[in-house]
């Protein structure tokens, strides 16, 4: 009902975030549900805004704080509710807690638990979580954590409990003073995007003077595979004549529709419908060599900027054109 409320642009973004099984479970729905009622469709608009709230909130900084803050936003019996479904969701998750600690912090505390016990741990985190983790310790314990999780069918819930009530007594002062994260590399290359040209290129070589590497990272956030939709068609196709054919199936693999339309409407008929039939045929590939293919096409883009023969709408770009 959700989906059939909204408009269809909206509607796809959520479709795509979907696993494929569930896709074709709700797409089936959808082929027979007919109208929905007006009334019953804002119910559903409502609720749903209700638990994204919540679940920000839930993220942000706990229980209570979700509570009361939904307590603020929502109508008082709606934000019960929601309370109640939100709490019921948290103590059915162990280690939920865990959600808004940050893996430095969590590692310090646990890399010194016996394997075992930091094997339950990260059984129950996030896999970008867990991995952090497992990254940050010593190289004979990462075995040990590995085999144990490997081995790890189940677990006494008791003993999942106890681990976890142990835990969270230790963490409880640090998780309530966490400091929050304002900085970082992330945030500069986001302060960087809205800058003018000029201001920019002068920025990034007087760091580039101290760190290069830092330099380098920094470029890698300000500009990924999707802006190139910020390109126009004349730097689309400036781009295009340095791109190999087969590199840009492999990039557009997990591109948007949005980006392959525009990277098609740049390119001879017959050149667009070979791209599409050697998508079609490539079969599964390798998330990492997608990545790859689309960060060399990313590189060769600011290349292309840096030399002035393509520009990139927005972050002040405007003012450096010479008309």
């Amino acid at each position: 009902m959700l989906l059939l409320v909204l408009d269809s642009e909206a509607a796809g973004t959520l479709l795509r975030e979907l696993p494929t099984e569930l896709v074709e479970e709700v797409t089936g729905i959808l082929a027979s549900l007919g109208d929905v009622p007006e009334e019953l469709g804002l119910a559903v608009i409502r609720e749903f805004y209700a638990m994204t709230l919540a679940q920000g909130y839930l993220k942000d900084g706990g229980l209570e704080y979700a509570r009361a803050l939904l307590r603020r936003s929502l109508d008082p019996k709606e934000a019960e509710r929601v309370i109640q479904q939100i709490q019921t969701q948290v103590q059915k998750t162990p280690f939920a807690f865990l959600q808004k600690a940050e893996s430095e912090n969590l590692l310090t505390f646990i890399q010194d638990e016996h394997p075992q016990t930091i094997a339950i741990i990260v059984s129950h985190l996030p896999h970008h979580k867990a991995s952090e983790i497992l990254v940050g310790l010593p190289p004979e314990k990462q075995v040990e954590v590995v085999r144990r999780v490997a081995e790890m069918e189940q677990t006494n819930p008791e003993i999942v409990r106890e681990v976890e009530s142990a835990l969270e007594a230790r963490l409880s002062n640090m998780l309530s003073h966490a400091a929050e994260k304002v900085g970082g590399v992330a945030r500069v290359a986001e302060m960087l995007n809205l800058c003018d040209r000029s201001t920019e290129r002068t920025i990034m070589e007087g760091v580039e003077g101290q760190d290069p590497e830092l330099v380098e990272e920094i470029r890698r956030l300000m500009f990924v595979f999707e802006d190139v939709l910020l390109v126009d068609d004349r730097g689309i196709q400036a781009v295009l004549k340095q791109v190999d054919q087969k590199e840009l199936c492999l990039a557009l693999k997990t591109a948007s529709d949005a980006l392959k339309a525009k990277i098609f409407a740049n390119m001879s008929s017959r050149a667009a419908e070979f791209v599409r039939e050697e998508m079609e045929y490539m079969g599964p590939v390798r998330v990492s060599e997608v990545e790859a293919a689309q960060q060399r096409i990313v590189d060769l883009v600011r290349r292309l900027e840096d030399a002035g023969e393509i520009i990139i709408a927005g972050r002040g770009r405007e003012r450096d054109l010479v008309v």
